[in-house]
């Protein structure tokens, strides 16, 4: 598969009602956002079961259901999260075991509307005691099985990684990333571009604080229904810290006529091992927003300027510039 530099996010678009929600959300909007990206040449969009606790992949089947084959983007999902229904607020629970995750896979399968997904990721290592040996076993087996056509893991670090491509090839990985969270970039990218397993990053925008559009104020107006309510990344002491790199990307984004957000996004993908940015939308104009990101390349002086802006605010953590380490093999594929 072939990925534009940039895909959609749908995890906000799962609404607000469990534990993990962005509040409310008109699944109208939602529904313009997906298909304008696409309009604007986004070929991938990335959501979970867990998000909405279903609902997310119910409205990117609504937002795709239009569209002929040779229009539909790739759909990338995430299983290994189950819930409750009796409570929606309780905190979904990480499950590994292998019935769990075909009855998932089944599930994610009927609510997309396909009889193939494209990428199927663990979104996060098993806290039931299930082996990642057992559960990568799984996923190797909806590939051959051809329930799935590419299979990754979602939020795992090196020794999992290890353990995963010693059984079966990983063909991805999702891992948190942004100028405010940059650990990925000390073990995993690099181990990723090693390997030739892609990488497509979440969060690049930090939930939004680097983009541009976020202040104290609004931060402070976030809803009891909002995770980035109960984060510490948008609290004192680090939301000024954060809001300080923020407005460092200005000068950036005046130069390349472009917007912070879009200099957040091309921020990431500048990094080795880096394939392609998980951004979220839940308007259309908030894809016009980023989108500028898909054909912004960033030179040693603007990712200079920028580690320094990260060292002066004190935002984050995690290595600050790339190393010298040449360029990517230009197959590096998710």
């Amino acid at each position: 598969m072939h990925i534009t530099r940039v895909g959609f996010g749908a995890w906000a678009v799962g609404g607000g009602d469990w534990a993990v929600g962005w509040g409310a959300q008109d699944d109208a909007d939602s529904i313009r956002a997906i298909r304008h990206a696409v309009e604007r040449g986004v070929n991938w969009i990335d959501t979970a079961a867990v998000y909405g606790l279903g609902h997310s992949e119910e409205v990117v089947r609504q937002a795709l259901a239009p569209l002929g084959a040779a229009e539909r983007p790739y759909v990338f999902t995430k299983g290994g999260l189950t819930w409750s229904a009796k409570d929606r607020m309780a905190n979904p629970r990480r499950t590994g075991a292998p019935d769990s995750l075909r009855r998932e896979l089944e599930q994610s399968l009927k609510r997309l509307g396909t009889d193939c997904i494209d990428l199927y990721q663990m979104h996060w290592p098993a806290g039931d005691g299930t082996p990642i040996e057992l559960y990568w076993q799984t996923l190797l087996d909806f590939k051959r099985k051809g329930k799935v056509r590419a299979v990754g893991l979602s939020n795992h670090g090196v020794a999992a990684l290890q353990a995963a491509e010693a059984l079966g090839h990983v063909d991805s990985l999702q891992p948190p990333f942004s100028a405010i969270k940059r650990d990925a970039a000390a073990d995993v990218l690099p181990w990723c571009a090693s390997h030739g397993t892609g990488v497509i990053v979440y969060s690049p925008m930090q939930s939004g604080l680097l983009s541009g559009a976020f202040d104290a104020t609004r931060a402070a107006r976030l809803g009891g229904d909002d995770w980035r309510s109960r984060n510490a990344e948008f609290t004192a002491p680090q939301l000024a810290r954060n809001l300080a790199l923020a407005d460092a990307l200005k000068p950036v984004a005046e130069r390349h006529g472009t917007t912070q957000a879009a200099v957040a996004v091309a921020w990431t993908l500048a990094w080795p091992g880096v394939t392609g940015a998980i951004v979220g939308a839940r308007s259309p104009a908030q894809v016009d927003g980023w989108i500028g990101a898909a054909s912004l390349e960033l030179d040693s002086d603007d990712m200079e300027e920028i580690a320094d802006a990260i060292g002066l605010s004190g935002a984050g953590s995690g290595p600050a510039r790339p190393t010298e380490d040449g360029a990517l093999p230009d197959d590096l594929l998710a």
